[in-house]
């Protein structure tokens, strides 16, 4: 299987990427596939409040990416 220019520049994008902002853009491509496969499902409360603690936690330790920092690397696209 051949590697498209596309995934090329994926690559190479998301080696520059730090490991949060790689765990975030791992989470969001997780759904995108997810959703292409099956309808959307709600979830339990213990689950919702499962999702904001592990959130918090990630919060807490510092994985996140401020508005700031965002704009800045962005300038680099």
């Amino acid at each position: 299987m051949e590697v498209s220019s596309i995934d090329k520049e994926l690559i190479r994008y998301f080696i520059q990427l730090t490991e949060p902002q790689k765990k975030s853009l791992l989470q969001l491509i997780k759904t995108f596939i997810k959703s292409d496969k099956e309808p959307e499902q709600s979830i339990s409360i213990e689950q919702y409040n499962k999702e904001l603690d592990e959130a918090m936690i990630d919060i807490n330790e510092g994985n996140f990416t401020t508005l700031a920092e965002l704009q800045k690397e962005m300038q680099s696209w």
